[in-house]
């Protein structure tokens, strides 16, 4: 088993979300399971391979965050985590708000 390496926790967060293989162009629709400052994790039967670059895109009812990163690692058949390169600063105050939310809802 891989050793932890996340520079913060990541928190349960449930959105829809579009995924570009920046390289090849290849588009890809999933659901982001989990969100921290700096990375998230995407629920996909063929996740890209590590060291892909991407952009993400992540959708809740009423906004939307992109994104510029990197597959840190897969799982086969069930998804994949990915490191947030870079994020315009609209978009990194999306993220802040998002993760309050998460921080404060209780774990049932």
């Amino acid at each position: 088993m891989q050793a932890e390496r996340r520079r913060e926790n990541r928190y349960p967060f449930i959105a829809m979300a579009e995924i570009v293989d920046e390289k090849e162009n290849a588009r890809t629709s999933s659901k982001v399971s989990d969100l921290s400052m700096h990375g998230c994790y995407v629920e996909l039967m063929n996740p890209f391979p590590a060291g892909t670059n991407v952009t993400i895109e992540i959708y809740t009812d009423s906004e939307f965050l992109e994104a510029h990163a990197t597959v840190a690692f897969l799982e086969a058949k069930q998804g994949m985590g990915l490191t947030f390169r870079e994020m315009p600063d609209h978009f990194s105050n999306i993220l802040k708000k998002w993760l309050t939310q998460a921080k404060s809802r209780k774990p049932n």
